[in-house]
């Protein structure tokens, strides 16, 4: 019985999986941790796979694409390790159908696998506040569904094309060794000999699952012949990954097709297949040469990599890249923040902040509000738009008319860029109304799908699709996915160049917004707004001859021969909130060339801007407010209670002083923000308040949520969120502390708000 077990087909392949391919068996156990929420919960990675959304919604047809990508993946391991090690185990060849024989033998990792998966999305699903637990069932069903017709298809390629030893040279085996009467004596001769052999089989699992052994006298067959049968059979496999690859490169072509825009998990998934693939296909065609081939492959890649058909620069939509690019260097910096340009700058916003103070004739010094909303992904928008939603609630958008600036980093820049179309537009139409609900469905509608989909079919191999914008051409990439979907989630209304934005700035109408991007040359903050703010990037006194380093650079005027202000709004945007991986840099035409990224790395709360501006126009301030108030939207708690530690040991040594950065970057801003706070709160000539929102779903009350005991979880930071997520950021409003902020704006400007229900995403 012992032998039976452990020198069955299976046992033994999996014993050979654990010594020669890790790497596989790596990318198996990478995507338990990730089911398992043991890896990517705060990116939210694994909510990619538990709650999968396609066109918006999630359904039986989500779980059935993301089926698909599963069978797929199972299918890349069976056949990759297949070609990799199935001749080794030459008695397959005289099985019929052997692939098939080798697929039910290799099962035991996807079969685990899939178990665990779907007691897990079942078990998220039945959390998930769903109307009926049937549509467990339902999606369960799809999930199922999409695994079984992969599997019968690709099975029933093979069952009909591959052959076995005795179909493939039935006219030329050797008549004499069918005759052949093996005695008792040869068949225990011939099978002791078979378990001497490295990596042994005595038993498989035939078609019926069943334990068969293993014939005794495959010595007896012609090796070459035997060969030819898996080679035969390793075609057929390298044909399908032609197949799939060719299929991926085909969906490239229509990627801006919402019907074609697979699900995240499934193009995550069939990523990783064909990575798999190349492997087995590698294998295949180069046999021993496949190592010291892809090993060159690599450094010839790694040298060719900068050449222009490789490296093809991530543009900002608008800009002209066609004309010589501009000098960055000290030098420049310094004649663009001169002084005189400096004051021309504050003299116009000056005059800006005179008309906001124009709209309050009945107040002799109305007081100024400033904004700063914290970065944070799709979650900040989602909650930096329900605050001021909440906000705008008080004697009808008393406190917005009131705010003359909005700062931040990220989705927290996105959720008030919506809010301020929306401000904007409800000035003209007043049918529009900044408080409905159905804003928050628009920017919190998922952004992910299309940007993973644009990774797998394009961006990961040569791009080679443009776009006109501006009367100028740009190849398409994740940036242009990421775009597009923002601007269908919010309806087209943000599709705009900076430009639309400087008549309506000028005017007072809505507050001004600098998007702020960080150059990751050097440091330095790169500031986009249709009016210049240069005076946010050097000393207020006249320091000619002194070494001031200079903080920012104004988009404006450092580009002012690249056709700035034609610079697409979506595309400063995501240049705020660009974060690794999932969005590129963007490159700007510049000698060396200025590279930007999320400025969240900077400044993720946005309060060193609005103290800036603060400091710059604290005179005028004095004269004509009665003091400021500054709004903080956090997408964090500001004060937690310090963690308990224990004894790193030898591993966590290693790791741990990087993991400690990481994770008290935040606090480590919330500090220095609250140094410069303070210091401004006592140093400026008029009064300085602030007003707190803090996301912080832990903190919601019970009885706040119509008795419900539920226990909200934080939302992960990225660009797509679960229902519940969604849930959890709605409901942060009624903390405590958001409460008596709100209270707090009402007291401030004298009025009482009725208490109001739970805004909800349908």
């Amino acid at each position: 019985m012992r032998d039976k077990i452990w020198y069955s087909f299976p046992v033994q392949l999996l014993l050979l999986h654990f010594r020669k391919n890790l790497a596989l068996i790596f990318i198996w156990i990478m995507l338990l941790g990730i089911i398992l929420e043991k890896f990517g919960v705060v990116l939210g990675i694994p909510f990619l796979f538990l709650d999968p959304e396609y066109l918006h919604q999630v359904s039986w047809i989500s779980f059935m694409m993301v089926g698909i990508g599963f069978a797929v993946l199972t299918m890349a391991f069976h056949m990759t390790t297949y070609i990799m090690d199935g001749s080794q185990f030459k008695f397959l060849a005289v099985l019929p159908k052997p692939f098939i024989h080798y697929c039910i033998n290799n099962s035991i990792i996807p079969t685990v696998f899939y178990l665990i998966y779907c007691i897990r999305f079942i078990l998220f699903q039945l959390g998930n506040d769903l109307d009926s637990e049937w549509i467990v069932v339902r999606y369960f069903l799809g999930f199922a569904g999409g695994s079984l017709l992969t599997y019968a298809l690709i099975f029933g390629y093979f069952a009909i094309t591959n052959k076995d030893f005795f179909i493939l040279f039935a006219g030329s085996v050797d008549k004499r060794l069918r005759k052949v009467r093996l005695t008792r004596a040869n068949v225990i001769s011939q099978y002791k000999e078979l378990k001497t052999k490295q990596d042994k089989v005595l038993y498989f699992l035939n078609l019926r699952l069943g334990l068969e052994k293993v014939r005794p006298d495959i010595s007896r067959f012609e090796g070459t012949k035997l060969l030819r049968v898996f080679d035969q059979n390793h075609l057929n496999l390298f044909l399908i990954q032609v197949f799939l690859i060719l299929f991926v490169l085909f969906l490239g072509f229509f990627k801006e097709k919402p019907i074609l825009q697979l699900p995240a998990a499934m193009s995550a998934t069939l990523l990783l297949a064909i990575l798999v693939m190349l492997v087995g296909a590698v294998s295949f065609w180069l046999r021993k040469w496949s190592t010291p081939v892809v090993i060159a492959a690599l450094f010839l890649l790694n040298y060719f990599s900068n050449f222009s058909f490789l490296n093809r620069p991530h543009e900002a939509f608008g800009l002209n890249y066609k004309i010589k690019p501009e000098l960055y260097n000290l030098q420049r910096l310094d004649q663009l923040l001169h002084p005189d340009t400096v004051a021309k700058d504050r003299k116009k916003t000056t005059e800006i902040l005179t008309n906001w103070k124009a709209k309050f004739p009945d107040e002799i010094k109305p007081k100024l509000v400033l904004i700063a909303a914290s970065g944070g992904g799709q979650r900040a928008a989602l909650w930096t738009l329900h605050v001021l939603q909440s906000i705008y609630k008080i004697q009808d958008g008393e406190v917005i008319k009131h705010t003359e600036l909005f700062t931040g980093a990220s989705g927290g820049v996105i959720g008030e860029a919506f809010f301020r179309e929306i401000y904007l537009r409800s000035q003209s139409d007043k049918t529009i109304d900044p408080k409905d609900p159905k804003y928050l469905d628009q920017i919190s509608a998922d952004n992910l799908n299309p940007i993973i989909f644009t990774l797998l079919v394009n961006d990961l191999l040569i791009r080679n699709q443009y776009f006109d914008y501006g009367g100028f051409k740009y190849l398409k990439d994740r940036g242009f996915a990421f775009e597009n979907q923002l601007n269908l989630n919010t309806e087209g209304i943000m599709d705009k160049p900076i430009s639309a934005y400087r008549e309506p700035e000028s005017k007072a109408i809505i507050p001004m917004l600098p998007v702020t991007t960080l150059i990751t040359n050097d440091g330095r903050k790169l500031v986009i707004s249709p009016n210049s703010m240069s005076y946010l990037g050097t000393s207020m006194l006249d320091r000619t001859g002194m070494d001031e380093k200079k903080q920012s650079v104004d988009f404006i005027r450092f580009f002012q021969d690249h056709n700035p202000q034609n610079l697409r709004f979506l595309s400063a945007l995501r240049m705020s909130a660009t974060f690794p991986f999932i969005t590129p840099n963007i490159q700007l035409p510049s000698i060396p060339t200025m590279e930007v990224m999320d400025t969240g790395l900077s400044d993720n709360f946005g309060i060193q801007d609005a103290l800036r501006f603060m400091y710059v126009f604290q005179k005028w301030i004095y004269e004509n407010t009665s003091g400021v108030v500054l709004i903080t939207i956090r997408d964090s708690e500001k004060s937690t209670e310090i963690p308990p530690t224990t004894p790193p040991k030898i591993l966590e040594k290693i790791f741990v002083p990087l993991k400690n950065i990481y994770s008290n970057w935040d606090n480590i801003q919330t500090i220095q923000n609250e140094v410069l706070f303070n210091y401004m709160d006592e140093s400026m000539p008029f009064d300085v308040e602030k007003v707190e929102f803090e996301y912080a779903p832990e903190k919601v009350q019970a009885e706040e949520l119509s008795g419900s005991q539920e226990t909200m979880q934080r939302a992960s930071l990225n660009w797509r969120l679960t229902a519940r997520e969604k849930k959890s950021i709605l409901a942060s409003i009624f903390t405590k502390k958001n409460q008596k902020s709100i209270q707090r704006l009402e007291e401030i400007f004298e009025i009482k708000s009725p208490t109001s229900e739970p805004d909800s995403i349908q």
